[in-house]
């Protein structure tokens, strides 16, 4: 991650969410991310209506030049970048995990705005619709309003490996090429 809100919120996340895959909505305390609420979003997990806003930071819809509360996120973004960020968000939502993202967009007057993307999952509970959090962070400062979201880079971002004492043994003792199967 290359935004320090980006760094400070993943950070604020992780600790929230422990040794579990994701953090509980009802655990997130927005005081405790005061100097980040403007940059943060909470998106409701429904690819039909294209991933609505629950919540937008005040900066998200200033630069965006409209009130975002139940609009589609994925609309946001150009044609050729929309079924990525779609999937993006599936991926982070139903793996409960995160990911980060370059974001570009045009501003009124033509030029190109840079911005680092952070999609974090919540832990699913039953009979409580899905939803995950985010940040979307301008590297530059920028006052004009923004159109035609583009992606330019991504990665989900895994959790740490943790293997077993034996697994480590085995690793240390292990010659020449080996095949390990796992997920792609």
């Amino acid at each position: 991650m290359k935004h320090w809100s980006s760094r400070e919120f993943f950070a604020y996340w992780n600790a929230k969410r422990g040794n579990a895959r994701a953090p509980d909505r009802s655990e997130f305390e927005p005081s405790a991310v005061r100097e980040l609420l403007a940059d943060i979003f909470v998106l409701s997990y429904d690819g039909k209506a294209g991933y609505p806003f629950r919540v937008a930071g005040t900066r998200i819809s200033a630069l965006l030049g409209c009130d975002l509360k139940d609009r589609s996120f994925s609309s946001l973004f150009i044609d050729a970048s929309r079924g990525e960020i779609e999937d993006i968000i599936s991926y982070v939502a139903e793996e409960t995990l995160p990911a980060v993202a370059g974001v570009t967009a045009t501003t009124e007057t033509g030029e190109t705005a840079h911005f680092e993307l952070l999609l974090l999952p919540f832990s699913a509970r039953v009979h409580v619709p899905a939803s995950l959090t985010g940040l979307l962070a301008p590297f530059e400062d920028n006052t004009s309003t923004l159109r035609d979201l583009a992606l330019t880079s991504w990665r989900y971002l895994h959790p740490p490996e943790r293997f077993v004492p034996r697994t480590l043994r085995k690793l240390a003792i292990a010659r020449g090429l080996m095949v390990y199967e796992g997920l792609r």
